[in-house]
Protein backbone atom coordinates (compact mmCIF):
# COMPACT_ATOMS: atom_id res chain seq x y z
CA UNK A 1 0.00 0.00 0.00
CA UNK A 2 0.94 3.65 -0.33
CA UNK A 3 0.98 5.83 2.80
CA UNK A 4 1.32 9.62 2.63
CA UNK A 5 2.67 11.09 5.89
CA UNK A 6 2.55 14.83 6.61
CA UNK A 7 3.50 16.51 9.88
CA UNK A 8 4.19 20.13 10.79
CA UNK A 9 5.90 21.31 13.98
CA UNK A 10 9.09 20.80 15.97
CA UNK A 11 11.22 17.66 15.99
CA UNK A 12 9.12 16.35 18.88
CA UNK A 13 6.00 16.74 16.73
CA UNK A 14 7.60 15.02 13.76
CA UNK A 15 9.32 12.06 15.43
CA UNK A 16 6.19 10.00 16.28
CA UNK A 17 5.01 10.18 12.66
CA UNK A 18 8.45 9.18 11.39
CA UNK A 19 8.62 6.27 13.83
CA UNK A 20 5.38 4.91 12.36
CA UNK A 21 6.59 5.60 8.82
CA UNK A 22 9.78 3.59 9.32
CA UNK A 23 7.77 0.60 10.51
CA UNK A 24 5.42 0.85 7.51
CA UNK A 25 8.45 0.98 5.21
CA UNK A 26 9.94 -2.06 6.95
CA UNK A 27 6.71 -3.92 6.24
CA UNK A 28 7.13 -3.30 2.51
CA UNK A 29 4.79 -0.35 1.98
CA UNK A 30 5.53 2.79 -0.03
CA UNK A 31 5.92 5.71 2.38
CA UNK A 32 5.87 9.33 1.20
CA UNK A 33 6.78 11.96 3.79
CA UNK A 34 6.32 15.75 4.02
CA UNK A 35 7.80 17.78 6.92
CA UNK A 36 9.04 21.36 7.52
CA UNK A 37 12.16 22.20 5.47
CA UNK A 38 14.41 22.36 8.53
CA UNK A 39 13.52 18.75 9.45
CA UNK A 40 13.95 17.08 6.06
CA UNK A 41 17.51 16.12 7.03
CA UNK A 42 16.34 14.57 10.28
CA UNK A 43 13.77 12.43 8.46
CA UNK A 44 16.28 11.28 5.87
CA UNK A 45 18.77 10.37 8.62
CA UNK A 46 16.03 8.11 9.99
CA UNK A 47 15.89 6.22 6.68
CA UNK A 48 12.93 7.87 4.93
CA UNK A 49 12.78 10.20 1.95
CA UNK A 50 11.04 13.50 2.58
CA UNK A 51 9.90 16.68 0.84
CA UNK A 52 9.54 20.18 2.27
CA UNK A 53 6.11 20.95 3.74
CA UNK A 54 5.31 24.62 4.29
CA UNK A 55 7.72 27.27 5.61
CA UNK A 56 10.72 26.63 7.81
CA UNK A 57 9.22 25.93 11.21
CA UNK A 58 11.88 27.99 13.03
CA UNK A 59 11.27 31.23 11.13
CA UNK A 60 9.24 34.13 12.51
CA UNK A 61 5.86 33.54 14.13
CA UNK A 62 5.75 29.99 12.74
CA UNK A 63 8.11 29.05 15.56
CA UNK A 64 6.54 26.55 18.01
CA UNK A 65 3.21 28.24 18.88
CA UNK A 66 1.64 30.27 16.08
CA UNK A 67 -1.59 31.17 17.81
CA UNK A 68 -0.10 32.42 21.08
CA UNK A 69 2.40 34.63 19.29
CA UNK A 70 -0.22 35.78 16.82
CA UNK A 71 -2.60 37.08 19.47
CA UNK A 72 0.13 38.64 21.62
CA UNK A 73 2.15 40.36 18.93
CA UNK A 74 0.12 40.90 15.79
CA UNK A 75 -2.61 43.21 17.06
CA UNK A 76 -2.87 45.85 14.36
CA UNK A 77 -4.93 45.65 11.19
CA UNK A 78 -1.81 45.80 9.04
CA UNK A 79 -0.22 42.95 10.98
CA UNK A 80 -3.42 40.93 10.69
CA UNK A 81 -3.41 41.36 6.93
CA UNK A 82 0.26 40.43 6.69
CA UNK A 83 -0.26 37.39 8.88
CA UNK A 84 -3.22 36.32 6.75
CA UNK A 85 -1.18 36.78 3.58
CA UNK A 86 1.65 34.64 4.94
CA UNK A 87 -0.76 32.01 6.22
CA UNK A 88 -2.61 31.77 2.90
CA UNK A 89 0.71 31.47 1.09
CA UNK A 90 2.01 28.79 3.46
CA UNK A 91 -1.31 26.91 3.47
CA UNK A 92 -1.28 26.83 -0.34
CA UNK A 93 2.28 25.46 -0.42
CA UNK A 94 1.40 22.73 2.06
CA UNK A 95 -1.71 21.87 0.07
CA UNK A 96 0.20 21.57 -3.20
CA UNK A 97 2.82 19.37 -1.54
CA UNK A 98 0.15 17.09 -0.11
CA UNK A 99 -1.69 16.86 -3.41
CA UNK A 100 1.51 15.44 -4.87
CA UNK A 101 2.41 12.88 -2.20
CA UNK A 102 -1.21 11.85 -1.53
CA UNK A 103 -2.03 11.19 -5.20
CA UNK A 104 -2.79 7.46 -5.41
CA UNK A 105 -2.25 6.92 -1.67
CA UNK A 106 -4.31 4.41 0.28
CA UNK A 107 -4.21 6.55 3.42
CA UNK A 108 -3.15 10.05 4.48
CA UNK A 109 -1.59 10.20 7.96
CA UNK A 110 -0.85 13.47 9.77
CA UNK A 111 0.18 15.01 13.06
CA UNK A 112 -1.84 17.76 14.79
CA UNK A 113 -0.20 20.78 13.10
CA UNK A 114 -2.62 22.64 10.76
CA UNK A 115 -5.03 19.67 10.46
CA UNK A 116 -7.25 21.47 7.95
CA UNK A 117 -4.68 21.09 5.17
CA UNK A 118 -4.57 17.25 5.13
CA UNK A 119 -8.26 17.01 5.99
CA UNK A 120 -9.17 18.89 2.83
CA UNK A 121 -6.74 16.93 0.65
CA UNK A 122 -8.08 13.64 2.02
CA UNK A 123 -11.63 14.82 1.27
CA UNK A 124 -10.57 15.84 -2.26
CA UNK A 125 -9.02 12.44 -3.05
CA UNK A 126 -11.67 10.58 -1.03
CA UNK A 127 -9.00 8.63 0.84
CA UNK A 128 -9.09 7.68 4.53
CA UNK A 129 -7.44 10.09 6.96
CA UNK A 130 -5.64 9.18 10.18
CA UNK A 131 -4.46 11.81 12.66
CA UNK A 132 -2.13 11.51 15.66
CA UNK A 133 -2.58 13.45 18.90
CA UNK A 134 0.14 13.76 21.57
CA UNK A 135 -2.24 14.74 24.39
CA UNK A 136 -6.06 14.90 24.72
CA UNK A 137 -6.72 17.62 22.14
CA UNK A 138 -10.32 16.55 21.50
CA UNK A 139 -13.18 17.67 23.80
CA UNK A 140 -13.04 15.84 27.14
CA UNK A 141 -13.51 16.43 30.86
CA UNK A 142 -10.12 15.15 32.05
CA UNK A 143 -8.19 18.41 31.76
CA UNK A 144 -10.61 20.31 34.02
CA UNK A 145 -12.20 17.72 36.33
CA UNK A 146 -13.69 20.31 38.73
CA UNK A 147 -16.31 21.26 36.14
CA UNK A 148 -19.22 19.02 35.05
CA UNK A 149 -18.10 16.83 32.14
CA UNK A 150 -20.65 18.16 29.59
CA UNK A 151 -19.67 21.75 30.40
CA UNK A 152 -15.99 20.97 29.96
CA UNK A 153 -16.54 19.28 26.61
CA UNK A 154 -18.63 22.22 25.39
CA UNK A 155 -15.94 24.67 26.50
CA UNK A 156 -13.23 22.71 24.70
CA UNK A 157 -15.31 22.61 21.51
CA UNK A 158 -15.48 26.39 21.65
CA UNK A 159 -11.66 26.50 21.56
CA UNK A 160 -11.83 25.18 17.97
CA UNK A 161 -13.35 28.44 16.78
CA UNK A 162 -10.46 30.91 17.42
CA UNK A 163 -8.13 28.75 15.33
CA UNK A 164 -10.85 28.29 12.73
CA UNK A 165 -11.26 32.08 12.60
CA UNK A 166 -7.51 32.57 12.05
CA UNK A 167 -7.20 29.89 9.36
CA UNK A 168 -10.65 30.35 7.76
CA UNK A 169 -9.51 32.47 4.81
CA UNK A 170 -6.57 30.20 3.98
CA UNK A 171 -8.80 27.16 4.15
CA UNK A 172 -11.45 28.78 1.96
CA UNK A 173 -8.81 29.43 -0.71
CA UNK A 174 -7.64 25.83 -0.56
CA UNK A 175 -11.14 24.35 -0.68
CA UNK A 176 -12.08 26.64 -3.59
CA UNK A 177 -9.01 25.48 -5.56
CA UNK A 178 -9.95 21.86 -4.83
CA UNK A 179 -13.57 22.39 -5.83
CA UNK A 180 -14.83 21.56 -2.33
CA UNK A 181 -17.80 23.30 -0.68
CA UNK A 182 -17.19 25.99 1.93
CA UNK A 183 -16.46 24.50 5.35
CA UNK A 184 -18.98 25.42 8.04
CA UNK A 185 -17.21 23.72 10.97
CA UNK A 186 -13.61 23.72 12.30
CA UNK A 187 -11.33 21.06 10.85
CA UNK A 188 -11.11 18.90 14.02
CA UNK A 189 -14.89 18.48 14.04
CA UNK A 190 -14.97 17.58 10.34
CA UNK A 191 -12.18 15.05 10.88
CA UNK A 192 -14.13 13.31 13.62
CA UNK A 193 -17.43 13.43 11.71
CA UNK A 194 -15.76 11.84 8.68
CA UNK A 195 -14.91 8.79 10.78
CA UNK A 196 -11.16 9.38 10.63
CA UNK A 197 -8.82 7.32 12.79
CA UNK A 198 -7.76 9.55 15.71
CA UNK A 199 -4.72 7.87 17.27
CA UNK A 200 -3.94 8.92 20.83
CA UNK A 201 -0.13 8.73 20.94
CA UNK A 202 0.24 8.73 24.73
CA UNK A 203 -0.56 6.28 27.52
CA UNK A 204 -3.87 5.79 29.24
CA UNK A 205 -1.91 5.76 32.50
CA UNK A 206 -1.38 9.50 32.06
CA UNK A 207 -5.14 10.17 31.80
CA UNK A 208 -6.66 7.19 33.65
CA UNK A 209 -10.36 7.81 33.01
CA UNK A 210 -10.17 9.10 29.46
CA UNK A 211 -10.62 5.68 27.83
CA UNK A 212 -13.92 5.26 29.65
CA UNK A 213 -15.12 8.71 28.62
CA UNK A 214 -14.24 8.10 24.98
CA UNK A 215 -15.67 4.59 24.81
CA UNK A 216 -18.65 6.10 22.97
CA UNK A 217 -16.36 6.50 19.94
CA UNK A 218 -15.64 2.78 19.73
CA UNK A 219 -12.31 2.10 18.01
CA UNK A 220 -11.99 5.59 16.53
CA UNK A 221 -9.67 6.91 19.29
CA UNK A 222 -7.24 4.13 20.24
CA UNK A 223 -4.43 4.67 22.76
CA UNK A 224 -1.03 3.45 21.58
CA UNK A 225 1.52 5.09 23.89
CA UNK A 226 4.22 7.56 22.85
CA UNK A 227 6.14 6.79 19.66
CA UNK A 228 9.85 7.55 19.57
CA UNK A 229 12.83 6.56 17.45
CA UNK A 230 15.29 6.54 20.38
CA UNK A 231 18.07 7.77 18.12
CA UNK A 232 21.67 7.29 19.23
CA UNK A 233 23.83 10.45 19.37
CA UNK A 234 27.51 11.17 18.81
CA UNK A 235 27.99 11.86 22.52
CA UNK A 236 26.40 8.68 23.91
CA UNK A 237 29.70 7.08 24.97
CA UNK A 238 31.03 10.35 26.39
CA UNK A 239 27.85 10.93 28.40
CA UNK A 240 27.74 7.34 29.66
CA UNK A 241 31.36 7.62 30.81
CA UNK A 242 30.67 10.91 32.63
CA UNK A 243 27.62 9.45 34.38
CA UNK A 244 29.58 6.38 35.49
CA UNK A 245 32.35 8.59 36.88
CA UNK A 246 30.29 9.79 39.85
CA UNK A 247 26.90 9.70 41.52
CA UNK A 248 23.81 9.54 39.26
CA UNK A 249 23.11 13.08 38.00
CA UNK A 250 19.93 15.07 37.57
CA UNK A 251 19.11 15.65 33.91
CA UNK A 252 18.05 19.11 32.71
CA UNK A 253 16.66 19.42 29.18
CA UNK A 254 14.86 22.07 27.14
CA UNK A 255 14.01 20.33 23.85
CA UNK A 256 12.70 22.71 21.21
CA UNK A 257 12.02 25.48 23.75
CA UNK A 258 14.43 28.38 23.30
CA UNK A 259 16.38 29.30 26.44
CA UNK A 260 16.81 33.07 26.42
CA UNK A 261 19.70 33.21 28.92
CA UNK A 262 21.83 30.04 28.73
CA UNK A 263 24.56 31.51 30.93
CA UNK A 264 22.16 32.41 33.74
CA UNK A 265 20.37 29.08 33.34
CA UNK A 266 23.56 27.03 33.81
CA UNK A 267 24.56 29.19 36.77
CA UNK A 268 21.13 28.60 38.33
CA UNK A 269 21.37 24.83 37.77
CA UNK A 270 24.90 24.71 39.18
CA UNK A 271 23.91 26.65 42.29
CA UNK A 272 20.82 24.54 43.00
CA UNK A 273 22.73 21.27 42.54
CA UNK A 274 25.57 22.51 44.74
CA UNK A 275 23.05 23.21 47.50
CA UNK A 276 21.80 19.63 47.24
CA UNK A 277 25.14 17.95 46.61
CA UNK A 278 24.04 16.70 43.19
CA UNK A 279 25.56 16.54 39.71
CA UNK A 280 23.79 17.94 36.64
CA UNK A 281 23.65 16.76 33.02
CA UNK A 282 22.27 19.53 30.79
CA UNK A 283 20.83 18.83 27.33
CA UNK A 284 20.88 22.17 25.51
CA UNK A 285 18.37 21.19 22.80
CA UNK A 286 18.03 23.90 20.16
CA UNK A 287 19.60 26.65 22.32
CA UNK A 288 23.25 27.74 22.14
CA UNK A 289 25.01 27.00 25.43
CA UNK A 290 28.53 27.41 24.02
CA UNK A 291 29.22 30.49 26.19
CA UNK A 292 27.87 28.94 29.37
CA UNK A 293 30.34 28.78 32.30
CA UNK A 294 32.05 25.52 33.25
CA UNK A 295 31.42 23.77 36.55
CA UNK A 296 33.01 20.49 37.64
CA UNK A 297 29.64 19.01 38.68
CA UNK A 298 27.77 20.16 35.53
CA UNK A 299 28.13 18.71 32.02
CA UNK A 300 26.45 20.35 29.01
CA UNK A 301 25.70 18.30 25.87
CA UNK A 302 23.64 18.92 22.74
CA UNK A 303 21.27 16.11 21.87
CA UNK A 304 20.87 13.29 24.36
CA UNK A 305 19.52 9.78 23.97
CA UNK A 306 16.75 9.87 26.57
CA UNK A 307 16.17 6.12 26.46
CA UNK A 308 19.67 5.42 27.79
CA UNK A 309 20.30 8.60 29.81
CA UNK A 310 17.10 9.00 31.83
CA UNK A 311 17.19 5.61 33.62
CA UNK A 312 20.74 6.43 34.77
CA UNK A 313 19.65 9.70 36.42
CA UNK A 314 18.19 10.47 39.85
CA UNK A 315 15.54 12.77 38.37
CA UNK A 316 14.71 14.64 35.17
CA UNK A 317 13.94 18.34 34.75
CA UNK A 318 12.53 19.43 31.41
CA UNK A 319 10.15 21.59 29.38
CA UNK A 320 7.30 19.03 29.46
CA UNK A 321 7.17 18.18 25.78
CA UNK A 322 5.03 15.10 25.13
CA UNK A 323 7.92 12.86 24.05
CA UNK A 324 10.30 13.99 26.79
CA UNK A 325 7.61 13.59 29.45
CA UNK A 326 6.90 10.03 28.28
CA UNK A 327 10.62 9.19 28.29
CA UNK A 328 10.89 10.38 31.89
CA UNK A 329 7.84 8.38 32.95
CA UNK A 330 9.16 5.25 31.22
CA UNK A 331 12.49 5.67 33.02
CA UNK A 332 10.77 5.51 36.41
CA UNK A 333 12.47 8.59 37.88
CA UNK A 334 10.82 11.70 39.40
CA UNK A 335 10.16 14.71 37.18
CA UNK A 336 10.30 18.46 37.61
CA UNK A 337 8.36 20.12 34.79
CA UNK A 338 9.44 23.67 33.94
CA UNK A 339 6.94 24.53 31.24
CA UNK A 340 6.68 27.53 28.91
CA UNK A 341 3.85 26.90 26.40
CA UNK A 342 0.22 25.80 26.58
CA UNK A 343 0.58 22.15 25.58
CA UNK A 344 3.59 21.81 27.90
CA UNK A 345 1.46 23.04 30.78
CA UNK A 346 -0.98 20.19 30.19
CA UNK A 347 1.80 17.64 30.67
CA UNK A 348 3.22 19.59 33.60
CA UNK A 349 -0.18 19.42 35.32
CA UNK A 350 -0.36 15.68 34.73
CA UNK A 351 3.07 15.18 36.29
CA UNK A 352 1.80 16.84 39.45
CA UNK A 353 -1.56 15.05 39.31
CA UNK A 354 0.11 11.65 38.98
CA UNK A 355 2.37 12.54 41.95
CA UNK A 356 5.52 11.57 40.09
CA UNK A 357 6.91 15.08 40.44
CA UNK A 358 5.99 18.74 40.54
CA UNK A 359 5.81 21.66 38.12
CA UNK A 360 6.12 25.42 37.75
CA UNK A 361 6.56 27.90 34.86
CA UNK A 362 10.17 28.13 33.70
CA UNK A 363 9.84 31.92 33.72
CA UNK A 364 9.29 31.98 37.51
CA UNK A 365 12.07 29.52 38.36
CA UNK A 366 14.94 30.77 40.55
CA UNK A 367 17.91 29.14 42.25
CA UNK A 368 15.88 28.90 45.42
CA UNK A 369 12.74 27.41 43.85
CA UNK A 370 14.81 24.99 41.78
CA UNK A 371 16.65 23.68 44.83
CA UNK A 372 13.38 23.43 46.77
CA UNK A 373 11.55 21.62 43.96
CA UNK A 374 14.42 19.17 43.45
CA UNK A 375 14.60 18.43 47.17
CA UNK A 376 10.87 17.71 47.10
CA UNK A 377 10.82 15.28 44.16
CA UNK A 378 13.85 13.35 45.43
CA UNK A 379 11.94 12.21 48.54
CA UNK A 380 11.04 8.49 48.77
CA UNK A 381 7.32 8.99 48.04
CA UNK A 382 7.95 10.59 44.63
CA UNK A 383 10.65 8.06 43.77
CA UNK A 384 8.32 5.15 44.57
CA UNK A 385 5.40 6.65 42.66
CA UNK A 386 7.60 7.24 39.59
CA UNK A 387 8.67 3.59 39.62
CA UNK A 388 5.04 2.49 39.91
CA UNK A 389 3.88 4.58 36.94
CA UNK A 390 6.80 3.29 34.83
CA UNK A 391 5.32 -0.21 34.98
CA UNK A 392 2.13 1.09 33.34
CA UNK A 393 3.83 2.80 30.39
CA UNK A 394 3.90 1.21 26.92
CA UNK A 395 7.29 0.24 25.49
CA UNK A 396 8.21 2.28 22.36
CA UNK A 397 8.49 -0.80 20.14
CA UNK A 398 4.98 -1.90 21.12
CA UNK A 399 3.62 1.61 20.46
CA UNK A 400 5.13 1.66 16.98
CA UNK A 401 3.87 -1.83 16.12
CA UNK A 402 0.38 -1.04 17.36
CA UNK A 403 0.24 2.20 15.34
CA UNK A 404 1.39 0.53 12.13
CA UNK A 405 -1.21 -2.22 12.62
CA UNK A 406 -3.94 0.39 13.06
CA UNK A 407 -2.90 2.31 9.95
CA UNK A 408 -2.75 -0.83 7.81
CA UNK A 409 -6.11 -2.11 9.01
CA UNK A 410 -7.79 1.28 8.63
CA UNK A 411 -6.51 1.67 5.07
CA UNK A 412 -7.70 -1.82 4.13
CA UNK A 413 -11.11 -1.38 5.74
CA UNK A 414 -11.77 1.82 3.80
Amino acid sequence: MIFALASYGTRGDIEPTIAAGRELLRRGHIVRVAVPPNLVGFVESAGLKAVAYGPDQQEGFWDVDFLSKFWKVRKTIDSWREAQRLLIEAWAKMSHTLLTIADGADLLFTGPGFPGVPANVAEYYNVPLAVMHYFPMLPNSQLAPKMPAPAVRSAMRMLDWPQHFVTKKAEEVQRHELGLPTATRPAPRRITARGSLEIQAYDKACFPELAIEWSEWGDQRPFVGTLTIETATDTDEEVASWIADGTPPIFFGFGSTTVKSPIETVEMIAAACTALGERALVGSGRSDFSDAPHFDHVKVVGLANYASVFPACRAVVHHSGAGTTAAGLRAGVPTLSLWSLGDQRIWANQIARLKVGTARPFSTTTRETLASDLRKILTPDYVARAREIATQMTAPAKSITRTADLLENFARSR
